[in-house]
């Protein structure tokens, strides 16, 4: 029993001291691709393209929310598939008004049903992006904006600067654009190629530590031989939060609009002794010989968060040898396929 608890305790205490690096998934990274479709008058239209390569990361509500800086005075005059959340000062324009005129746009996804003429392809998804682990089919988010006050030719373009995500809340930093190599597409029958005037992408990688000096979760320890629980430690997951928690089965619990998302990720919890946003139960149903059985429950304790399909990652030496699971998928995660594991479910929690 203490083997399996200390190697799965470890996992949760290693996390949150990696710095912009997942030991669980060291080449895991979101890259924004910018690609120019088109030169127009006073600047370019360009495609902006965001893959989420995490194998069990993903980007849940309220979504993302992209910023960055312009190098020179560009303004936005148009978006399709996204949106500014500011419009920022634009008096200087007389007749057409730009979408923008921010030296520091904030962009976020728009939410799914917007009309036809404002979609563009894997857009308006409310910013919720899967990992590329669970379903590479929906790891893609992407829109279309066009840039004024700009350069108009490879040579004159200034890339923007300074790019942040929320992926919500904090966790990911983002390096400087870079010039790649012209994204090539292949048109619809398949018979003749193009690409894109210029490309370049910038590289956002994900680290606990920036995200939360605290844990996210804990975990509680259980057997059948034992009647007694080793139940999370007090204030595993810190105390800032306890004097604005939720008593259970409280009206504060039952009050409108407590379930609402914030863009900051800002927990609101339910008030326990170990004031962890989520908890792991690990209980050994039976241990053999030639095998154990372990049953986890994961139990959400943060009002404002909704887990649509959540992932858990644990590390320990007999996972190499699991012989059946019920009720989850699961795979092993590279390069720790030996230790390491991935459970899915699609259900909420």
């Amino acid at each position: 029993m203490k083997s399996i608890c200390g190697l799965v305790v470890l996992f949760f205490v290693m996390l949150p001291h990696a710095a912009a690096y997942d030991p669980l998934d060291p080449t895991g990274n979101i890259t924004i691709k910018w690609d120019v479709v088109s030169w127009t008058a006073d600047g370019y239209v360009a495609s902006v393209t965001m893959s989420n390569f995490q194998m069990y990361r993903s980007i849940v509500s309220p979504g993302w929310t992209l910023g960055w800086q312009w190098a020179k005075k560009e303004v936005i005059w148009s978006m399709v598939g996204a949106q500014t959340t500011e419009q920022g000062d634009c008096s200087k324009f007389k007749g057409n008004v730009p979408h923008c005129c921010l030296r520091k746009p904030v962009v976020v996804d728009l939410l799914p049903g917007v009309p036809y003429n404002q979609q563009f392809s894997n857009c308006c998804k409310a910013g919720v992006v899967s990992a590329w682990g669970q379903d590479p089919s929906s790891s893609v988010s992407a829109f279309q904006v066009s840039v004024g006050v700009a350069g108009t030719s490879n040579k004159t373009v200034k890339l923007p600067m300074n790019f942040t995500l929320l992926g919500p809340g904090l966790g990911y930093t983002c390096g400087p654009a870079k010039v790649v190599p012209s994204t090539v597409y292949l048109t619809a029958d398949h018979r003749r190629k193009t690409q894109a005037l210029m490309t370049w992408n910038v590289t956002c990688t994900y680290s606990q530590f920036l995200a939360a000096k605290n844990p996210k979760c804990c975990v509680s320890f259980s057997s059948f031989y034992n009647q007694s629980i080793t139940p999370c430690p007090k204030c595993a997951c810190g105390c800032q939060n306890k004097n604005n928690c939720v008593v259970s089965d409280s009206k504060q619990a039952h009050k409108k609009g407590i379930n609402t998302p914030r863009k900051d990720n800002v927990p609101l919890l339910q008030c326990t002794h170990h004031m962890c946003p989520i908890r792991v139960h690990w209980h050994v149903k039976l241990n053999y010989k030639d095998y154990w059985r372990v049953k986890i429950a994961v139990t959400n304790f943060n009002y404002r968060m909704n887990y649509t399909q959540w992932t858990l990652v644990a590390q320990h030496p007999n996972l190499n040898a699991i012989t059946q699971v019920f009720s989850f998928d699961y795979k092993p995660l590279v390069p720790y396929e030996a230790i390491s594991e991935f459970l899915r479910n699609h259900s909420s929690l």
